[in-house]
């Protein structure tokens, strides 16, 4: 069972509901620890007083605020946990907006929201019923870790999980990352398209969505305890001669289908449109046709009268 982060309640409207915050995510990365290479002597961080110059136990150690280099005003865990903020012990609920109104770029970490005993079953069960029915996100403000933040509460499998997420003004301008002005074809984007219909996939799971990186790591720790040959680097693929975006594209949708088991012949996007530049050429030739046509169905015809004024 994760332990409890935080505890409080989700303030809706007149409704309270009492919860536990626990992590909805896991860390399977692996960490390493810093070593002498002479001996293995392991290297550690101490926490040094600059006036003393002796190390400090954490008892010791307390949050301040630096006005000047020579005047600090303390704060303590007490005075954070009794900001005048009706936010400090409670999530609440300021709206409600469509999910997909929401900038991905805002959203954070993830939380699970658990109902605090059987008080807070009924109006728990409540929101989750009345979220899932709204198809709607709840947007909120709760005060964790000494500040205020924005949050969104949804519903996971009849669990309410809380998103933290960065204020409006967190998030940079990307007008100056903008690529310089380029024209894109309508064959190309048909292209990509087709390229992203090849590589679609049902949900987020298989052999590709693992973590390749941390099965790399371990296979290393292992060779080297049992002092066996450590793993070979797969050689990387040579990137093919690509002469321009429309091949590149057709390369790619080939090497999707055939990643997959399905016919790696022609990729869709040969039978698109062709541009329009190409049919402008075939145009003289077509009405040179035409023309010869008509004269061959008038050369008998009597010509017709004049039309009156």
């Amino acid at each position: 069972m994760p332990r409890t982060i935080w505890s409080g309640a989700i303030s809706f409207g007149l409704v309270t509901v009492p919860i536990n915050v626990v992590s909805a995510t896991d860390d399977h990365s692996i960490h390493f620890h810093q070593y002498h290479l002479a001996d293995q002597g392991r290297i550690r961080y101490r926490k040094v007083c600059e006036l003393e110059g002796r190390e400090v136990p954490q008892d010791e150690i307390g949050k301040g605020y630096e006005i000047t280099k020579t005047q600090v005003v303390p704060v303590t865990d007490e005075d954070l946990s009794n900001l005048p903020l009706p936010t400090a012990r409670a999530i609440e609920i300021d709206g409600f907006v469509p999910l997909e109104s929401v900038d991905p770029l805002r959203i954070s970490d993830g939380y699970y929201l658990q109902p605090a005993g059987q008080v807070a079953a009924k109006p728990y069960k409540l929101l989750v019923k009345a979220l899932g029915r709204s198809a709607k996100v709840a947007v909120a403000k709760y005060a964790w870790s000494g500040r205020e933040r924005l949050g969104l509460l949804r519903v996971k499998d009849d669990i309410l999980v809380l998103h933290a997420m960065r204020w409006p003004d967190e998030i940079r301008d990307p007008a100056e990352l903008l690529p310089p002005p380029v024209q894109v074809s309508e064959a190309e984007i048909k292209g990509a398209l087709a390229l992203m219909d090849t590589m679609t996939v049902d949900k987020l799971e298989g052999p590709e969505f693992h973590d390749r990186y941390t099965e790399a790591i371990a296979e290393i720790i292992e060779a080297k305890r049992e002092e066996k040959p450590l793993p070979e680097a797969p050689e990387p693929e040579q990137p093919a001669q690509i002469l321009d975006l429309m091949s590149a594209l057709q390369e790619s949708v080939s090497k999707a289908k055939a990643s997959r088991g399905q016919d790696a012949g022609p990729a869709e996007v040969h039978e698109l449109p062709k541009p329009k530049k190409t049919a402008a050429k075939k145009q003289p030739a077509r009405k040179t046709a035409t023309k010869k046509t008509a004269a061959k169905k008038t050369s008998g015809s009597r010509p017709r009268r004049p039309r009156s004024a």
